[in-house]
C-alpha cells in the first residue's frame, strides 16, 4: 500500500511530495552520502607565481574527468526536470493535483530551482569514474523517463567485484 502524502504550502514541497520524485531525492541523498566518503581530487597545476600574464584569457583548468562529469550532469538536468513536468501532467490528468498546483510545479521558477538542485547534487568532485560512466550511459541509452530514473539508481549501487 502506498502512503499518500498531502501537498504542503510551498511549491517546492509539493514537488518533493510526489512519490517518483521522492525516489529521485532519496537517490540523490544516497549519492551525496557516497560522495562524502571519498576524498577531494586535487586539480592544482599552477606555478604559484601569482602573475597574471594572460589576464584577458581564461583557461579551463578542469581535468578530463571533471569535464566528463560536468557534461553528463549538464545533459541530464533538463531531462530530469522535464520528467518532473511530465509526472505533474500525469498527476493533473489523474486528478491528484489541482490546476493551480500544476502551474506551481511547472513554473519557470520551479524548473530553474530543479535544474539548480540537480547541478548542486550531481557535480561532486569526489565522484568515481564508475558513477560518471553511469551518468553518461543513462543519458545516452535511456530515452523515456521511467527507464532513465531506473538507470540512475545504479549510481548508488556498489560496483561488482
Amino acid at each position: 500500500m502506498r502512503k499518500v502524502v498531502k501537498p504542503m504550502a510551498s511549491s517546492a514541497s509539493n514537488w518533493i511530495a510526489r512519490p517518483r520524485v521522492l525516489t529521485i531525492m532519496k537517490s540523490l541523498v544516497l549519492i551525496c552520502a557516497l560522495a562524502a566518503c571519498g576524498g577531494k581530487q586535487s586539480t592544482g597545476t599552477g606555478t604559484g607565481t601569482g602573475s597574471d600574464e594572460n589576464a584577458g584569457v581564461v583557461e579551463d583548468t578542469r581535468t578530463p574527468f571533471e569535464l566528463r562529469l560536468d557534461a553528463a550532469c549538464d545533459a541530464l538536468g533538463p531531462r530530469l526536470t522535464q520528467c518532473a513536468v511530465d509526472d505533474s501532467k500525469a498527476e493533473l490528468a489523474a486528478g491528484r493535483i489541482t490546476q493551480q498546483q500544476f502551474a506551481d510545479l511547472t513554473s519557470d521558477q520551479m524548473r530553474h530551482a530543479l535544474d539548480k538542485d540537480w547541478a548542486n547534487k550531481c557535480n561532486k568532485a569526489d565522484r568515481s569514474s564508475r558513477q560518471v560512466r553511469v551518468l553518461e550511459v543513462c543519458h545516452a541509452e535511456e530515452t523515456a523517463c521511467s527507464p532513465l530514473l531506473d538507470c540512475l539508481e545504479n549510481l548508488n549501487k556498489e560496483p561488482a567485484k
